[in-house]
């Protein structure tokens, strides 16, 4: 699966305007529901099941991103939004370092394998040094969708 696939280009955001680690999960949950990428279920919903999970672990993975993630019974699709600060967020993560990048995923309840397939993704990229560094990067909308596609196409990014 590749990050095109399921990264919805209406919900990027070059700047986000929240400064805390649940604003950024209700600032990205908003934008994935406006694109309707929710389904059914209201966008308050899904958010507090997400604060709740980075509340029992957090998915700040360390140099600088961060995955929060869910499953829910509404989402009929896998669906990601992307999120960047140029100040950086406590999103406690495993280095204790500040998040830059935010990348949130909503999967199918009855889908494991596509959330799978999702994350395995996901994680694909982030671990390239020279992925987290053009996506920190980024500056416009455009530019972050620009990198994904580029990335799918060039192993090397």
């Amino acid at each position: 699966m590749r990050l095109s696939d399921f990264c919805c280009f209406e919900a990027m955001v070059s700047e986000l305007q929240a400064g805390d680690r649940d604003g950024v999960i209700v600032e990205l949950i908003s934008l994935l529901e406006q694109a309707g990428k929710l389904g059914k279920v209201r966008g308050v919903e899904i958010q507090k099941e997400i604060i709740k999970r980075e509340k029992e672990a957090s998915t700040g993975m360390g140099k600088g991103v961060a995955v929060p993630h869910v499953k829910h019974k509404a989402i009929k699709k896998v669906a990601a939004a992307i999120g960047l600060s140029r100040d950086g967020i406590d999103f406690s993560a495993l280095d204790k370092q500040p998040v830059y990048s935010v990348i949130l995923l909503v999967s199918p309840l009855e889908n494991p394998d596509q959330h799978l397939q999702a994350m395995e993704s996901v994680f694909k990229h982030l671990q390239k040094d020279k992925f987290r560094k053009f996506l920190r990067q980024c500056r416009t909308p455009e530019q972050i969708k620009d990198l994904i596609q580029e990335a799918d196409d060039d192993p090397s990014l």
